[in-house]
């Protein structure tokens, strides 16, 4: 049970980490604006349509595996 809490530990530790490690620096100017402006679009942007797809696409795989495990137990 130990090494369970421990594991769980760690995950949450990289993932919060992760937000800071990363973390761009803001300009630090005195209107409130932080970031300076406005950001260019982030490249998957251009995907974001296809990401959806392929997330209803597995969703209803999913269901169909679901519902053939009820039909057959």
């Amino acid at each position: 049970m130990k090494k369970n809490i421990l594991k769980y530990w760690i995950v949450i530790f990289c993932l919060c980490s992760n937000f800071v490690l990363f973390a761009q620096p803001g300009t630090g100017n005195d209107t409130g604006n932080l970031e300076g402006g406005d950001t260019p679009a982030a490249p998957i942007d251009n995907y974001l349509w296809v990401l959806a797809l392929v997330g209803l696409i597995f969703v209803f795989m999913k269901l169909r595996a679901i519902e053939n495990k009820k039909i057959q137990g």
